[in-house]
């Protein structure tokens, strides 16, 4: 199963009730964020899910509001024991950015590596692996480089007792292939495929924030079973102020979600003019009826599908 959980919903700065826009995700006990703008420790610390796991953060774009929490974090999740290498993932130039930033945060007890990723409108996204964390990373159109994000994780098929036997499989090397490893047993090697059946349904979330709905984002986070898009008004009549600035209104992104198919859309980046996001809902589920204005530290628990 994934935990996700939102430790802030707030565009623009930090409000005494609310955090800035950050995304926090929680697969075998591992975590990964998105984006860590001013104060995200604090609201990581309430949460209460812990600083060691925490093993990548991918930032959507370096605008301060969702990279200048970074110093403090790191020098938290050093505070916290870990001394395994955390990873930090973004667009061209996120070496120079942790760099400069990280000036003040010199003397961690891990390595920090770093993955920049190239940025080319209209091409596929970038897809890699870390850990568990199957991630992709789409070019979408703020004022500056900035990526959508989605994270799958795969669920290996079920166990094939018929076809391990015709494959002469031996029983002690189950357990293993069930894990997906490769077995090597008697100068024969074994693979999950000889006692597995086919992939069942993963667990996909998906992320945008600070972008206009460009065409490829519907098919990015198709069939998502929880998508965050950003929602910086829910008045119809900010839609030209808020295009202008390169971000999305509540019904583009509630537009979006429906396109995609996604089972569930949660709201966030809101404008600190925005005082009650809840109060403007209904027109995100006229589009979409399954649309939530997010919270700070709302979460949710998604389980693998039954299958």
């Amino acid at each position: 199963m994934l935990d996700a959980a939102l430790l802030g919903t707030g565009g623009m700065m930090p409000l005494p009730w609310r955090f800035l826009t950050s995304l926090l995700l929680r697969f075998n006990g591992r975590l990964v964020m998105v984006d860590c703008g001013e104060g995200t420790q604090i609201t990581l610390k309430i949460l209460g899910w812990g600083y060691k796991n925490l093993d990548a953060i991918c930032f959507t774009h370096f605008h301060a509001d969702h990279i200048a929490g970074l110093p403090g974090l790191l020098l938290t999740v050093g505070n916290s024991g870990r001394d395994e290498p955390l990873t930090l993932i973004g667009p061209p130039g996120m070496g120079e950015v942790a760099r400069c930033l990280c000036v003040i945060a010199r003397e961690l007890p891990f390595e920090i590596e770093i993955i920049e990723l190239p940025f080319v409108r209209g091409t596929p996204p970038n897809r890699f692996a870390l850990g568990d964390f199957n991630i992709s990373a789409l070019p979408v159109d703020h004022r500056i480089p900035c990526f959508a994000y989605s994270f799958e994780f795969k669920r290996a098929g079920r166990f094939d007792l018929e076809k391990a036997n015709l494959n002469k499989v031996p029983m002690r090397a189950w357990n293993r292939l069930q894990k997906y490893e490769t077995v090597e047993m008697d100068g024969v090697a074994y693979t999950p495929e000889m006692v597995l059946g086919p992939p069942r349904t993963p667990i996909k979330a998906a992320y945008c924030t600070d972008s206009r709905p460009v065409k490829e984002l519907s098919d990015f986070v198709k069939g998502s079973d929880l998508f965050i898009c950003e929602g910086l008004y829910g008045e119809a009549e900010m839609l030209a102020k808020t295009a202008a600035h390169k971000h999305m209104i509540f019904q583009e992104a509630a537009a979006v979600a429906k396109a995609g198919g996604v089972d569930e859309l949660w709201l966030t980046h809101f404008s600190p003019a925005m005082t009650n996001p809840e109060s403007f809902i209904d027109a995100a589920r006229a589009i979409f009826p399954n649309s939530r204005a997010g919270k700070d530290r709302m979460t949710k628990t998604i389980n693998f599908r039954e299958e």
